[in-house]
């Protein structure tokens, strides 16, 4: 079975003269395997065409995709037309759990969640499709009496977006007009509570941060009455602390309602999921959703790249984490050193650090909760702010990703690029940058029409394609899926080690911090009123210290040898806690 999938966005046949029509051998013999269609954009006949690729290869915009199914793939759950995006498969909610949604970005989970909340009727790959005949081929399966359910809409869905940052454009007004509103289950003050938003209320909604934003829409969410409850990413923006409140909450929820969450951070997916649904298939091309399967399981599946039940192979390579994550020190010399140092604000919040160094080709890692002092330290590092007593002596080039990423350049992602590094051209930039951060199909796009993830890895690129001896990277793995966190991670390890410069991330990605970091800055305080920068440390000296201070504990995976967080309170839990070992057990 092949698909023969067409991006009419990217495909500009007035620029190319039908290169796919004139090249295809098919058509040269007298088939019609590609034709015109209305709209002036080429039609392929998956049933003609020989799955030859020549194509694709000839597209000079990348718009084509030939793929081959599985042959044990039947008809689609959805199509979007001739050429379109197809959708095999689909996750049932259960009351009483939390299912979980993992696979890559384009794979199909938005179709999934507007299926299933009865925004978009199913079509079976075909044109037009009634519910009658959707009900019947679905027939005597539990997806049936859900979708029946939705079909007559006795189906309530409550839906938490992923990208928060898109709020304050589409509600004008203070935090409480809007949570107060959407207050159908008298849950509200508990939620205010436990997500610590009690001092933004009164706050207009276009002031919050883009981790209050966060809470907020996960509290209008868990706020209104519905039968389905879908999380779209709760960890963008938010700490480690905050995002197992959020995980508790979720928890909580689950115990009378049916919840899904789409969730890229597997330490806290790991925590929240009773069973987990794999997504694969070749982003922007076909989805397939597997059947739900046990949350250690599924992870371990999908870091393995091989699902067993399906006996396919949905990656070349596994995804790896380190046995031990502290390694010897090496012998580097120093970038820079800074000694003890503060900043006070008017406001009352006061940053201070004991001074260290940073090492050449080096990746340190930055860890702690929001409002503690992160931001203002890199800031110093960078030369944008002055401490307010001590001082540091920076006669360093910085290259600097912020967290907040604006999206308004009319301006194609390759001239963005190429306006910043001579190297855009070159095979190094090819291969280190533009390929592993998957930009080549996005180069010719406007950066303000870029998805979250997308603007995302084009300011990664943007960052170290600047020249300089530091680069800073606030947190690098919003908005990415897993394999494209893990691709980040490589290709920031690699530009620092291969072209001798020093790299400080900071990120709440237990995963992405574990697997890049040389060294580990740990930062204490009480956030908003005081912060304190200690370190560099080690790995495990920095990870123990960090995990101590939110009281949880970490193990590694027997198979993956991922870190997985423990039950809180569990035998494992006490034991590690009592040997002082919080990041993971040597034994």
């Amino acid at each position: 079975m092949r698909l023969a999938v067409l991006d009419k966005d990217r495909c500009q046949p007035r620029m190319c003269g039908y290169q796919c029509i004139k090249f295809c051998p098919r058509v040269r013999t007298g088939d019609e395997t590609i034709i015109t269609g209305e709209d002036g954009k080429p039609v392929i006949s998956e049933e003609l065409c020989p799955g030859c690729g020549i194509c694709v290869k000839r597209c000079p915009f990348e718009a084509i995709m030939i793929i081959g199914l599985p042959e044990e793939l039947e008809e689609p759950t959805h199509r979007y037309g001739k050429n379109g995006f197809a959708l095999y498969g689909l996750p049932i909610p259960t009351a009483g759990k939390v299912s979980g949604l993992l696979g890559p970005n384009g794979i199909g989970k938005s179709t999934v969640i507007n299926i299933l909340s009865g925004s978009l009727r199913p079509n079976l790959g075909k044109s037009m499709t009634e519910w009658e005949e959707v009900l019947d081929h679905y027939a005597g399966t539990a997806v049936r009496d859900y979708l029946e359910g939705v079909s007559r809409n006795k189906i309530k869905t409550s839906q938490k977006p992923q990208y928060v940052d898109m709020i304050p454009k589409k509600f004008k007004g203070k935090v409480s007009d809007l949570v107060s509103r959407v207050d159908e289950r008298g849950v509200l003050k508990d939620l205010v509570s436990k997500l610590d938003i009690e001092n933004i209320m009164e706050r207009r909604i276009d002031e919050l941060s883009g981790g209050e934003l966060q809470r907020v829409a996960l509290a209008a969410c868990v706020a209104k009455e519905a039968d389905f409850y879908f999380i779209d990413e709760i960890s963008p923006y938010l700490d480690i602390y905050q995002r197992i409140k959020a995980a508790r909450i979720i928890r909580e929820l689950a115990e009378e309602k049916a919840v899904m969450v789409v969730e890229h951070d597997l330490a806290i997916l790991d925590l929240l999921a009773d069973v987990v649904h794999i997504a694969y298939g070749t982003p922007g091309g076909f989805g397939v959703i597997t059947h739900p399967k046990g949350v250690r399981v599924g992870i371990n599946e999908y870091l393995k790249g091989f699902l067993r039940e399906e006996n396919v192979r949905i990656r070349a390579e596994a995804i790896e984490f380190e046995v031990h994550a502290p390694q010897a020190a090496k012998e580097v010399s120093t970038l820079l050193k800074f000694g003890e140092f503060s900043k006070k604000y008017e406001e009352g919040f006061e940053l201070t650090a004991r001074g260290g160094e940073i090492r050449k080709g080096e990746v340190t890692g930055i860890v702690g909760p929001n409002g503690i002092g992160k931001s203002t330290f890199v800031k110093v590092l960078a030369g944008e702010i002055e401490p307010t007593t001590g001082g540091i002596d920076i006669d360093i080039k910085v290259s600097y990703k912020p967290q907040y990423i604006k999206a308004d350049e009319q301006v194609a992602v390759a001239d963005l690029l190429r306006s910043i590094t001579r190297q855009f051209d070159t095979s190094y930039y090819q291969t280190e940058i533009l390929k592993p951060l998957q930009l080549e199909r996005i180069l010719g796009q406007n950066v303000s029409d870029l998805s979250g993830g997308e603007l995302q890895r084009v300011a990664i690129a943007a960052c170290l394609s600047r020249t300089a001896d530091l680069y800073l990277l606030d947190e690098p793995s919003a908005h990415l899926d897993v394999e494209q966190r893990v691709l980040t991670t490589k290709v920031i390890r690699r530009f620092a080690e291969n072209n001798k410069v020093s790299a400080m991330v900071v990120d709440h990605d237990i995963y992405m911090i574990d697997m890049l970091s040389d060294r580990l800055l740990v930062f204490e305080g009480q956030p908003m009123l005081s912060g304190e920068v200690l370190g560099p440390f080690n790995m495990r000296d920095g990870m123990n210290r960090f995990l101590r201070n939110i009281g949880i504990t970490f193990r590694r995976d027997e198979e993956t040898k991922r870190p997985r967080v423990n039950k809180l309170d569990s035998q494992l839990d006490r034991t590690q806690k009592a040997e002082g070992e919080y990041y993971y057990s040597l034994k």
